[in-house]
């Protein structure tokens, strides 16, 4: 924000406890508000916790593209890490028109420069959130790594990275030392190639991220209620929210529910087209890899690896699917192959875990003002970067809030962009 407005004697209710939940009700606070946040699970396990711990601000460029509805042959499970699965074609092929009309040249060259924006501020933004919540030691800083185990592929991956815009990132060949430390870390198969990321990030320990921020937000006399909202009803121009059949009010209300977002709206009439993007990872608790080494994502396997406080993580896949339908064991059986195919130090068979990832069709989020109600604010829809954009969203939820001008245009953020959503 840039006049620092305040919201003193101002109710906000922030419905959803992941990361960009409580970015958002911790900034609220800091200007003032009262804030509640609801969610159902003590200690939440959604894709603010699944992922990489990656902050990606290297990715621009949305995957609603030409691009990327080419290449889904090739990348479609078992031989690469798309997953159409077909019991559930009635929930992602309405999903997959949309994206494919929202793949557009136009739109994804708004769509590039509307993320670039938004992600420049990004790391600026966690930097800011880990000094107000104590949690410095918690980013870090030095980059990630892309490595290829073939020299076809370490070609073609190097030329398209090096053309790809990036950002406020930067881009450069692994050093041989670092290639010899990639190598021996994954000692079962041969390091063709690899880049260094500059300028992205990593958070450390997802978990105790999110405990400060839960400690900050009731010492600063804010409270946490474990409850599941049931849906988002609206009075003339006013939102409420129905938690076991009693409506609650506030001056604000921040959705911030990840993909459980577009059911709450239904009892409101809104028809949001997001999906659950699900994803997957095995941990071990226990492991050799460095840790102070940045990430490594394999992509020949379109796997990343990540070292946590709490161990070491393999994470892929993008498996459209109803959010509540049951996971696929086959794909941690996958990762688990990889990582026993490169022998990384990983102790198999390693913590399944399997969550939904928001995304809507143009792979921008939804950041903004209901046109139904008011009171209502969207933050929600980040697809691949919750965690990324959690910080930054969490300061334009506060901007929106308090009328401020936020420090990005948030226009192309609006839901009202999907026509049947208004």
């Amino acid at each position: 924000m840039k006049n620092g407005k305040h919201l003193a004697g101002t109710t906000a209710l922030v419905v959803g406890g992941g990361l960009i939940g409580l970015c958002a009700a911790t900034r609220l606070q800091h200007i003032g508000a009262d804030v509640t946040l609801i969610e159902p699970e003590e200690k939440p396990k959604g894709a603010s916790w699944g992922n990489a711990g990656h902050l990606a601000i290297e990715q621009i460029q949305p995957l609603a593209s030409l691009a990327t509805i080419r290449s889904v042959p090739a990348r479609l499970f078992p031989r690469g890490a798309l997953a159409l699965p077909a019991s559930q074609l009635r929930t992602w092929a309405p999903f997959a028109l949309r994206m494919l009309r929202a793949s557009a040249p136009a739109r994804f060259a708004a769509g590039t420069a509307a993320l670039a924006a938004l992600l420049a501020e990004a790391m600026p933004a966690w930097r800011r959130a880990c000094e107000t919540s104590g949690t410095n030691d918690l980013l870090r800083e030095d980059g990630h790594f892309v490595a290829w185990e073939t020299a076809a592929s370490a070609a073609q991956g190097r030329a398209q990275w090096l053309a790809t815009p990036i950002g406020t990132a930067t881009v450069r060949d692994a050093t041989s030392d670092e290639l010899a430390m990639i190598a021996q870390l994954a000692p079962q198969t041969s390091i063709a190639g690899a880049i260094r990321f500059g300028g992205s990030g990593q958070i450390s320990n997802l978990d105790a991220l999110a405990a400060a921020l839960r400690a900050l937000l009731v010492a600063r006399g804010g409270t946490i209620r474990q409850a599941a909202a049931d849906g988002i009803v609206r009075t003339g121009n006013i939102a409420q929210v129905r938690i076991n059949g009693a409506l609650c009010n506030a001056d604000h209300i921040i959705l911030c529910a990840g993909a459980a977002s577009a059911d709450l709206l239904r009892p409101m009439g809104e028809r949001i087209p997001l999906i659950a993007e699900r994803g997957y990872h095995i941990q071990s608790a226990a492991s050799d890899w460095p840790p102070d080494m940045p990430p490594v994502a394999f992509e020949d396997r379109s796997m990343i690896v990540t070292r946590f406080a709490g161990g070491l993580r393999a994470a892929s896949f993008v498996e459209f699917a109803a959010r509540q339908a049951p996971p696929d064991p086959a794909k941690w059986d996958r990762l688990r192959q990889h990582v026993t195919a490169l022998g990384l130090p990983f102790d198999l068979p390693g913590e399944p875990w399997m969550g939904a990832r928001p995304t809507l069709p143009d792979y921008l989020p939804a950041i903004g003002r209901s046109r139904r109600a008011a009171n209502l604010i969207y933050a929600f829809g980040h697809q691949h970067l919750g965690l990324t954009l959690a910080a930054v969203t969490g300061e334009a939820v506060a901007s929106i809030a308090s009328g401020d001008a936020p420090a990005v245009n948030l226009a192309p953020f609006d839901p009202a962009r999907f026509g049947d959503t208004t």
